[in-house]
């Protein structure tokens, strides 16, 4: 069986520490075995490895997602990239595709796609594993995984078993209800329903002749190209919805979706993470602070101030969902992303005059991390290196750079950075236009930037 986990969203619903580039799945809030901080992308990641499952494992992402799961996960983390955001049925699509004509799997093998955040304990893989013999004894379309309902949610969707379900180890779906009232919801909860978990389990040859069927590509190449134009619809409308046999495999555990500020903040690891103070008579409170100052909460219970680069949230807890709502379109360049290398924030963006912009970012690189050889058209940069020591190769010559240096980096110049020491320096920007789309890159390893060195 191979695994395809989904890793997608606006980054609009924990704003202000999500954006563009940073969804829910990469906040490093919750707390692991070792009693240190991890994302929700690296949890189950690591819990994929403890199920034995994670050699057999995918991860299928957008453009602006890649570095930080490089970050998170490393570089060695497989990944199946789309071209744009188009909804869970065309990553499903390409997914399948890749499996299929690049990876070389069987069409007869079972493939298993999960979101890349549920909060699960370890027996939810166990689960995952139970998919394939499930689906194979019960010649279905398709597999899926319901939890027991703990409350009647209107947050999440129910399964509706058949008639014969009761008892049995997996059973035949009725029907779907879609985020229902909550009456509605503990009416569906007194027959048996289950939480959908958003897992579709299904052989390799399912997936791909409905590919044919509808006149899509089934080479990955080929996909990539008319991506595009592929439909916008997610799995459930297009393909789980029609499908003519789908089973249910009940899952008993603990199973959250942790897509708001308030069930988060149910299992971060502390009330104060950063720098912060909450006072005694502020009950169920919780700060999340990013930035270098301190952030204090007095006299105001069941409230959540998140802070960072992006922004600044305070809200009551039970209506921190609208969130989601209220930015929806308020458009800003992210203030903090984390890369491949390390990270950045951006300290500050002034427009000086007409076509005259400057930007002032904080950049980590890491020990043994290097930026990629690049050049700019519209910008020139100011390094000023704060801490740690490195090698940058400017114009093909190397140069040993350490705290204090000041290095200048005219228009069009080719640079690159390695961090010998964990390596911080301040970048100031200045140009006619200040984004990521100026950065021209040459190469990416530091081994094929060293073979330049004049």
């Amino acid at each position: 069986m191979r695994i395809v986990l989904l890793s997608g969203g606006s980054g609009k619903r924990l704003w202000p520490l999500s954006n563009d580039s940073r969804s829910k799945q990469f906040l490093k809030v919750l707390e692991n075995e070792e009693r240190t901080l991890e994302s929700m992308v690296q949890r189950v990641w690591r819990q994929l490895a403890q199920a034995g499952l994670r050699e057999a494992s995918y991860i299928a992402t957008g453009k602006s997602q890649l570095d930080m799961i490089y970050s998170q996960l490393g570089t060695d983390a497989p990944v199946i990239v789309e071209p744009e955001r188009r909804d869970t049925f065309p990553a499903i699509a390409l997914a399948a595709t890749y499996l299929y004509s690049i990876v070389g799997v069987g069409l007869q093998e079972v493939v298993a796609v999960l979101p890349v955040d549920p909060y699960v304990e370890q027996g939810f893989f166990e689960t995952i594993k139970q998919l394939e013999g499930h689906l194979l004894d019960a010649s279905a379309d398709l597999a899926l995984i319901g939890a027991r309902p703990t409350y009647p949610s209107s947050k999440y969707g129910y399964l509706v078993p058949g008639e014969e379900a009761s008892g049995q180890v997996h059973f035949q779906i009725a029907h779907f209800v879609e985020k229902p009232q909550e009456d509605d919801a503990q009416a569906l909860i007194e027959q048996n329903a289950l939480w959908n978990c958003g897992v579709f389990a299904f052989k390799l040859d399912y997936l791909i002749n409905l590919l044919i069927e509808k006149g899509y590509p089934i080479q990955y190449d080929e996909l990539l190209k008319h991506y595009g134009k592929l439909r916008k619809i997610s799995f459930d409308y297009e393909i789980v919805e029609r499908a003519k046999r789908i089973i249910a495999t009940r899952y008993d555990g603990d199973w959250k979706d942790l897509g708001t500020w308030n069930t988060l903040t149910e299992e971060v690891a502390d009330h104060v993470i950063g720098k912060g103070i909450i006072s005694e008579d502020s009950v169920n409170s919780h700060v999340l602070n990013e930035l270098d100052i301190p952030v204090t909460v007095i006299g105001l219970s069941n409230v959540i101030v998140a802070a960072s680069p992006d922004g600044i949230l305070v809200s009551e807890k039970s209506s921190s969902p609208r969130i989601k709502e209220i930015m929806q379109h308020i458009e800003q360049r992210p203030m903090y992303e984390e890369r491949r290398w390390g990270w950045y924030k951006v300290l500050d963006y002034s427009k000086l005059a007409p076509e005259r912009y400057v930007l002032t970012k904080r950049i980590c690189i890491h020990s043994g991390r290097n930026s990629s050889y690049q050049l700019h058209h519209k910008r020139s940069e100011t390094w000023t290196i704060i801490s740690g020591e490195g090698e940058l190769v400017l114009n093909e010559k190397l140069i040993q750079v350490k705290a204090g240096d000041v290095i200048q980096i005219p228009i069009r110049a080719r640079h690159s950075i390695r961090a010998v020491t964990d390596l911080e320096f301040i970048e100031v920007q200045t140009g006619s236009e200040l984004v990521e789309e100026d950065n021209v890159r040459l190469f990416m390893s530091w081994e094929e930037i060293a073979a330049c060195v004049v």
